[in-house]
């Protein structure tokens, strides 16, 4: 199952020589929604957008993040 993470205008996050900010779209491996959601936090902390499971994700919305999927590891 994987979570998608998108963030604001002011959310930037340097992980793993990777550079996740509103450009782009995290992507978290994870086994349900709520342990997508508890990394979500782990990882960016409160600063990002919005979080989707996988089911309420719609890959028409990439189209408003030019670097596309970004995978957290």
């Amino acid at each position: 199952m994987k979570t998608f993470v998108t963030f604001g205008q002011s959310h930037t996050h340097k992980i793993n020589n990777k550079i996740f900010d509103k450009d782009c779209v995290a992507v978290i491996e994870s086994n349900s929604p709520k342990e997508g959601r508890k990394k979500a936090f782990e990882i960016f902390g409160p600063k990002f957008c919005f979080e989707y499971p996988e089911d309420h994700w719609d890959d028409a919305n990439l189209k408003y993040f030019p670097r596309g999927y970004l995978e957290v590891e």
